[in-house]
């Protein structure tokens, strides 16, 4: 049989893998627990989570209980390096190895205390952008260092990225940043087994969301959350979550600027 093997004989390109060893940043996020159901249902898992609150980090592990083999709560705003260090070696010991890395932390955040405050607004940016970024760039070099033959780092992003809309640009302007910061590391490590994938989440309807008035734009977590385990089996890298946001958002980014800022329905608060 062909393919390429992760670690204890996976198989990572050209088939399904059989048994996923996950270490999950943002565990709390309904995303992020939609996403490890839908994994629990495809293979032989096993998860390691890491969140900022511990009241619901505990929740999380009570219902995953079966399939967790540890936790820690880490401050996902500012996570030191030394911090991160232990906590990576300890994940690795207690999963026999990484093969799948989910990055699901963030916040919106209020748009106009961020225009307000630079103190907010910092805070997002720290969250959204700079947390992942610190994160990813320190388990990229934990695998490359532990030899690590394939590893799948999984990012949870927006469309929001795509075009700063008056909404919500600060927290577009932090899922962009991490965006292009992947598109970086693909191109670093094309010729390896490490694989990153940027899943542009439309609007979800989620506790994070719960302020926002629902519309047809929404999306449930299980439907996300299936697209998303079945992603994480191809090599489709750049992947708008539900479909349709790929085609939405390809005319809201060519669209020309004075159009956009006439268009209330885009360019509204």
């Amino acid at each position: 049989m062909s393919g390429y093997y992760g670690i204890e004989g996976c198989i990572i390109r050209g088939f399904e893998v059989q048994e996923r060893r996950v270490l999950v940043f943002g565990a709390t996020s309904a995303v992020a627990q939609g996403v490890c159901k839908a994994l629990q249902a495809r293979h032989n898992v096993t998860f390691y989570f890491v969140a900022r609150n511990a009241e619901k980090l505990a929740q999380c592990c009570d219902a995953f209980a079966s399939s967790l083999v540890g936790n820690t709560c880490l401050d996902l705003h500012a996570p030191s390096e030394r911090v991160v260090q232990g906590l990576l070696e300890q994940a690795d010991q207690a999963l026999g190895g990484i093969d799948t890395i989910l990055l699901a932390q963030g916040d919106l955040f209020d748009q106009l205390r961020t225009e307000a405050s630079p103190t907010c607004l910092q805070q997002s940016l720290q969250l959204n952008a700079l947390s992942v970024i610190s994160l990813l760039s320190q388990t990229v070099n934990f695998q490359k260092q532990r030899g690590t033959v394939a590893c799948k780092f999984a990012v949870i992003t927006s469309v929001a990225g795509d075009r700063g809309r008056p909404r919500n640009f600060t927290y577009g302007a932090a899922k962009s940043a991490v965006s292009i910061f992947l598109q970086g590391l693909r191109s670093v490590y094309y010729r390896s087994d490490f694989e990153f994938y940027d899943i542009r989440l439309g609007p979800v309807d989620t506790p994070m969301t719960s302020h926002h008035e629902k519309n047809f734009s929404f999306s449930t977590v299980e439907l996300v959350a299936g697209k998303i385990a079945s992603l994480l089996n191809g090599q489709r890298y750049i992947v708008y979550v539900p479909g349709f946001w790929r085609w939405v958002m390809l005319v809201v980014r060519l669209m020309p600027e004075v159009l956009f800022q006439r268009l209330g329905f885009l360019s509204n608060r």
